[in-house]
């Protein structure tokens, strides 16, 4: 029964690696060709569909979590797809005025380069039970420049939408209504902003940690 659990958990993740490894194959291709071509106002009308399908995927990874079929922790995992998610829907998709920012084609790429390296080097190690070298420093190296590109990029596009928010009033529900309840989803952009304060240094310094321990490793080996 344990057999058969660990085939089909394997034969799960080698698929879902590599196709979120093609997703976001797809997404780094049409960023660059639309940059090179068209400017960075034409990168989130070109990769649209393919980042939110691949970003969305990613929900996948904290029942992963969860149930065990991976080691990565719910208290890493949980955060960072929960921010990507928030840019993508709550900030990229619902506020369209900010689509045509330098910051959407720095966001995309920073994104894409790091999840083909990731899901490539899972996806390699699934198959084969180990991975090369040279991926295994990639994989725990890139982050160095690419975390944060991301997270400096994630931050301008939430606060380039502020405005916008708040003119529009989207998503904020105000007072009286029969459920006695008010939300404004300006103020609580602000908060989330927040939280990328002491947020963003811990999990840059918890994959320093990651990175120390597996290259350590590997040079033991």
């Amino acid at each position: 029964m344990a057999g058969m659990f660990s085939s089909i958990r394997r034969f799960y993740l080698i698929l879902y690696n590599w196709i979120l490894f093609l997703g976001w194959l797809q997404v780094f291709y049409l960023a660059v060709k639309t940059l090179r071509e068209s400017g960075h106002q034409s990168v989130y009308a070109a990769v649209d569909k393919p980042l939110i399908l691949a970003q969305s995927a990613a929900l996948l990874e904290i029942f992963h979590s969860l149930i065990g079929i991976v080691r990565s922790p719910v208290s890493a995992t949980l955060p960072q797809v929960s921010s990507r998610l928030y840019v993508t829907w709550g900030i990229l998709y619902s506020f369209p005025e900010i689509r045509t920012h330098f910051l959407v084609a720095s966001l995309v790429i920073s994104w894409s380069i790091t999840e083909i390296i990731r899901y490539s080097f899972f996806g390699v190690k699934e198959v084969f039970g180990f991975t090369p070298s040279w991926l295994l420093w990639l994989r725990y190296s890139t982050f160095l420049l690419l975390y944060p590109s991301g997270i400096t990029s994630e931050v301008g596009l939430i606060y380039y939408a502020l405005p916008y928010m708040r003119e529009s009033g989207k998503y904020s529900i105000r007072m009286p209504n029969k459920w006695n309840f008010a939300f404004d989803y300006y103020y609580n952009a602000l908060v989330i902003l927040g939280f990328y304060v002491p947020g963003s240094p811990h999990m840059y310094g918890y994959m320093l940690g990651q990175r120390k321990k597996a290259l350590s490793k590997s040079k033991a080996e």
